[in-house]
């Protein structure tokens, strides 16, 4: 670590190779908080570069708890967190409407970063038991097209750095790690980012991965399509920005979005708008995100025909019949 810290120190970069083997040290417990705060600074300092973050992305799923669903086609529908929105979970109510429409998801999450409640928060709330057992997971897919990886069950090598993390109080690259490391490696990944120059690293680093991505980046500073002004979306075909006009809905308000303040108050919010009691703007958001998923894993839909399908999903009353499916026992 010296060796590589003084590199630092210098403004050189690491290696792939120097990142993949730092992560599986750092997990090793092999360094002090002091040096692990002085290698997570610099990279507050700078950005990290592609194959710095793709090196350290290696160590994590080397060391992660494998799962195997066999040849099932998924999507990942995750953001980094981190925008400071205090949003609903946007992101997680678009998986449970996907999976209701009939396409599988293999949602990969934690805690909250920015919000009162992230995906674990409210799934647990909701009486979602937390597993890394291959077996459970994939008797829930076939169940409910849904099962949920609660991050800290399957990446042991984070624990090392939980305390300086906590110590420190500041995002670092782990923040931005979180989506890239789904221990199933999904096929589909529609990924949400709270900064454009993050969205363009995403993009690079999927690119190399071969796999099928959207990484929605929201101009005013949103990890989701939020529907309040123009969004970006990254692509291996490039990048487009669009309105909410273009994809057939209107736009929201930020107060729109709220998430409430507790788990309670989230979880409320969540159900609430399952059972079709949501506002038309939580709706909406939710019919972008899911519609656009939709579209991601079938190409031949049309923008409308996607959406559709998310608003059948919720206004039939299947996701919410997903959601009941894995949260009881």
């Amino acid at each position: 670590m010296k060796v590589l810290l003084e590199k630092l120190f210098q403004h050189e970069t690491l290696e792939r190779a120097d990142t993949h083997r730092l992560m599986l040290e750092i997990a090793q417990g092999k360094y002090n908080d002091a040096v692990l705060a002085s290698f997570l600074t610099v990279f507050r300092m700078r950005p990290i570069l592609p194959e710095e973050l793709m090196g350290f992305r290696d160590g994590l799923l080397e060391l992660a708890k494998p799962v195997d669903f066999g040849k099932v086609d998924s999507i990942d529908i995750v953001g980094t967190g981190g925008d400071r929105k205090n949003t609903f979970n946007i992101s997680t109510l678009s998986a449970v409407v996907v999976a209701g429409a009939g396409y599988n998801v293999t949602k990969h999450g934690s805690y909250s970063v920015s919000s009162a409640c992230g995906s674990s928060n409210v799934l647990e709330y909701l009486g979602y038991q937390f597993t890394n057992d291959n077996d459970i997971l994939k008797q829930q897919l076939d169940k409910a097209n849904l099962c949920f990886l609660h991050a800290p069950v399957f990446h042991p090598a984070m624990k090392a750095v939980v305390p300086v993390r906590k110590a420190m109080a500041v995002k670092t690259f782990f923040n931005i790690l979180g989506p890239l490391v789904n221990p199933v490696q999904p096929k589909y990944n529609f990924f949400g980012v709270y900064d454009n120059a993050i969205g363009r690293l995403y993009q690079y680093v999927m690119q190399e991965s071969g796999r099928k991505f959207n990484i929605i980046y929201a101009l005013d500073g949103y990890d989701e399509i939020s529907l309040t002004g123009k969004f970006k979306i990254f692509s291996e075909k490039g990048e487009e920005v669009l309105e909410p006009n273009q994809i057939g809905l209107q736009q929201t308000r930020p107060e729109d979005l709220f998430g409430g303040n507790t788990v309670p108050e989230a979880a409320k919010i969540f159900v609430d708008i399952l059972e079709g009691n949501g506002t038309q703007a939580q709706n909406e958001v939710i019919f972008a995100n899911a519609g656009l998923a939709i579209q991601l894993m079938n190409p031949k839909l049309t923008t409308a025909e996607a959406i559709h399908q998310a608003q059948e999903s919720l206004k039939s009353g299947r996701a919410y019949q997903t959601l009941k499916m894995i949260t009881s026992h």
